[in-house]
């Protein structure tokens, strides 16, 4: 375990107290069933042949997590570089997109568009979360056009703006320097790394397009007034007082009057020919329209003529415009649901919101779809690795927690035929989403390692907050009802609403108006609406499952809850943590923003009925003088059921496999004398330690708990009885004779 700093005010002495008196040091990593990008390592590939194997050796373990694992959101888009591929298809004059490197093609005709926080798209995402977050809005308050808009070319080219400005200024000081100035190579190297963002868009046609089109606007709509659509043929002029002493603006003569002027800077034409230059190293077939482009964009305007052929350039930008459209909305179709992903990855990790870190959740990731592992032979593979990391006597590469996202909700719509009289909703389901098939098989190998796998259906609007706040929770129980009263019932854990980031009838983005050119008048922009360029996200959602893993995953961890509650252990972690209990889970939110009003009495009172899976609640609440605008934890069930017909709580599970985890190790693999000092009065034992410590959030056993042991000698069985807050849970293990 990493300590990375003193919170305790004891340093390593703490981590080596841990150690010594609780021996297993994490509670959350997790396992994500997903595949990322195709072309990395996967767990199939790693763990190779596993026929006749028991388990893994330390080598493979290591080799795994080094493709594999991720520790932050930076990480994972560092070891999984997540892109899209495009190529340019002739036959249709359009611009193809695929997520798998396409085969066949040359290299030299596939582009690669990296999906990070660099990608304009994803980047209008994180903004918008980022902004729903500071202002606490529901989604009918949030103004979804206003962040929307910053995948619009104007709104790119303002980023491309503050580069340039960037590069111009770092260049001036650079130029101003001696060479042999240690500080001048400093701002050679700033200087290169801007160069290098800016070639990226350099042989990408898509990515100059928006350049393409606001610099069009720029040399042609000089008059525009971006009000009232109105642009003028201008000349210009200076003001000069006349000889009767009259103010005058008089025309400036150049040689080119279809020409516009531009402003000289101190060191511009060095900084012109440098771009030129990297522009035609970079690009295989430099092209000079580009090259000028390029130029014009990333320097200041130098003091040149550029000549401007209005009715071209009309033509130029109204079809740089259409294009940009159609592309931008065939890259949305298909990057979608690889984004949405990635944003899942993203809301995992930022849960764990602490100023100080210590058992920080981490992710493994398959990157390979389900179904693949569960063919006849993968699954082998999958239970040598959980053999080897949830087998042994060594818990640092347990694994304790799985998600599974994106499940089929599969619900059956009328069959009815309705003649189309007006234009009605098309029902464009997502191409590849997992089944219940697929997880019921993964259960059978989860289940025996004891994995509890958070599960959530797929992200559209009939599984978002708004929906489940009308219809109720009914269409999900009985969507699981196939899952329950199965051995590996109580590892389930489903979770509901997903969260909505972009509504699917506030996704319009616009982009801009189509151009005129007359004779008479020059150049406009239209102002009629069927001139208007836009196109629908349909809708973007996080899998609820990605965020309640995080969330628990982050109550694990000592320092979490100790800034979040005061009485709290430093050595334990949070598995006997009740996130429902009293106001636990208004301290312990997530950081998702609140997306509703909240349930009204009925649906709670059928959520309550029954205490029916992992809920998420968007209600108005506030709590010790705070206003709650996140999004918490309403319920946190599995599918086991009670007596009583009730869903169990999720930290009875959770609890229970610590406890025979610790036991197991601490009474060597469950020897019979050691079986009973466990569970002694003894002071030294484990069970009068943890009672002592129930007056902490984090105890292993809280007030109402107790443990208790009978041994069948006869049969080699030991049954351990846990009671949660009066509640009596089982469990049977063998007594090793082997001593």
């Amino acid at each position: 375990m990493l300590i990375e700093n003193d919170f305790y005010g004891i340093g390593s002495n703490f981590e080596r107290n841990m150690r010594n008196k609780n021996v297993i040091n994490q509670t959350n990593r997790t396992i994500l069933f997903e595949e990322i990008n195709p072309e990395k390592m996967d767990i199939l590939t790693l763990v190779n042949d596993a026929r006749n194997m028991d388990s893994l050796d330390d080598e493979n373990i290591i080799e795994i997590n080094r493709h594999l694992l991720v520790g932050s959101f930076e990480e994972f888009l560092e070891k999984f570089d997540p892109k899209v591929y495009s190529y340019f298809d002739a036959e249709s004059q359009s611009i193809r997109y695929i997520l798998k490197k396409p085969e066949g093609v040359p290299e030299d005709l596939v582009t690669e568009i990296k999906i990070n926080n660099g990608n304009t798209f994803f980047k209008m995402l994180s903004t918008l979360i980022e902004a729903r977050k500071s202002q606490g809005n529901r989604n009918v308050d949030f103004k979804f056009e206003n962040i929307l808009e910053l995948i619009s070319p104007k709104k790119v080219i303002e980023d491309i703006k503050q580069t340039r400005k960037e590069i111009a200024y770092i260049y001036q000081k650079y130029e101003e320097l001696d060479d042999e100035n240690p500080k001048k190579l400093e701002l050679g190297d700033k200087l290169n790394t801007k160069f290098e963002e800016a070639s990226e868009n350099y042989s990408n046609v898509l990515g100059m397009l928006p350049l393409a089109i606001e610099d069009i606007k720029t040399r042609l709509l000089i008059g525009h007034d971006s009000n009232n659509f109105k642009s003028e043929k201008i000349k210009l002029g200076m003001l000069q007082v006349g000889e009767k002493g009259e103010l005058e603006v008089i025309e400036y003569k150049q040689e080119n009057q279809n020409s516009l002027a531009m402003i000289e800077e101190k060191n511009t034409t060095a900084l012109v020919e440098a771009f030129r230059d990297d522009y035609e190293n970079v690009t295989d077939e430099p092209n000079k329209y580009i090259s000028d482009l390029v130029v014009r964009t990333f320097v200041p305007l130098a003091k040149t003529f550029v000549d401007v052929d209005p009715e071209q350039e009309v033509q130029n930008y109204n079809n740089y415009l259409a294009f940009y459209k159609s592309a931008q909305e065939d890259f949305i179709k298909i990057a979608k649901p690889l984004i949405e992903k990635i944003l899942g990855v993203k809301m995992f990790f930022e849960q764990y919101d602490v100023r100080m870190g210590l058992m920080k959740p981490t992710l493994l990731i398959t990157n390979v779809k389900p179904e693949m592992i569960v063919k006849a032979g993968n699954k082998d593979k999958l239970r040598a690795f959980l053999n080897t990391t949830n087998e042994k006597n060594d818990f640092d590469n347990t694994v304790w927690f799985g998600i599974y996202p994106n499940v089929d909700l599969d619900i059956k719509k009328s069959e009815k035929k309705v003649r189309a009289r007006f234009m009605g909703t098309k029902n464009e389901e997502k191409t590849e989403k997992n089944t219940i098939e697929v997880l019921t098989n993964l259960m059978t190998v989860l289940a025996e390692y004891k994995v509890q796998v958070f599960f959530n259906f797929e992200g559209k609007p009939e599984t978002s907050f708004d929906n489940l706040a009308t219809t109720g929770v009914d269409k999900y129980i009985e969507k699981t009802k196939v899952l329950e009263n199965q051995k590996y019932s109580e590892y389930l854990i489903p979770v509901i609403p997903n969260f909505t980031i972009i509504p699917k009838d506030k996704s319009g983005v616009m982009l801009d108006y189509k151009m005129k050119f007359e004779e008479e008048t020059g150049v406009s922009l239209s102002k009629e609406q069927e001139d208007l360029l836009k196109f629908w996200i349909e809708g973007v959602y996080i899998d609820a499952a990605y965020v309640a893993a995080g969330i628990i995953g982050a109550t694990q961890c000592p320092n979490y809850l100790k800034e979040r509650f005061s009485n709290v252990s430093p050595l334990y972690p949070g598995v006997r943590f009740d996130i429902e209990e009293k106001d636990n889970s208004y301290h312990a939110k997530t950081t998702m923003s609140k997306e509703i009003s909240g349930f009204t009495n009925t649906i709670k009172d059928r959520i309550n009925q029954f205490n029916y899976g992992f809920v998420f609640s968007s209600d108005n609440a506030n709590v010790a003088r705070e206003k709650i605008r996140n999004i918490v934890v309403y319920k946190a069930r599995t599918l086991l059921k009670n007596l009583d017909g009730g869903y169990e709580p999720l930290y009875k599970t959770l609890t229970t496999t610590y406890i025979e985890r610790t036991l197991r190790f601490t009474t060597t693999d469950f020897k019979e004398d050691k079986l009973n000092m466990f569970f002694s009065t003894n002071p030294e034992s484990q069970k009068s330690i943890w009672l002592k410590d129930t007056k902490f959030v984090n105890g292993i056993m809280q007030k109402g708990d107790d443990l208790s042991h009978v041994i069948d000698v006869d049969n080699g069985i030991c049954q351990l009885n846990i009671t949660f807050a009066g509640n009596l849970k089982n469990l049977q293990v063998e007594i090793n004779k082997n001593y």
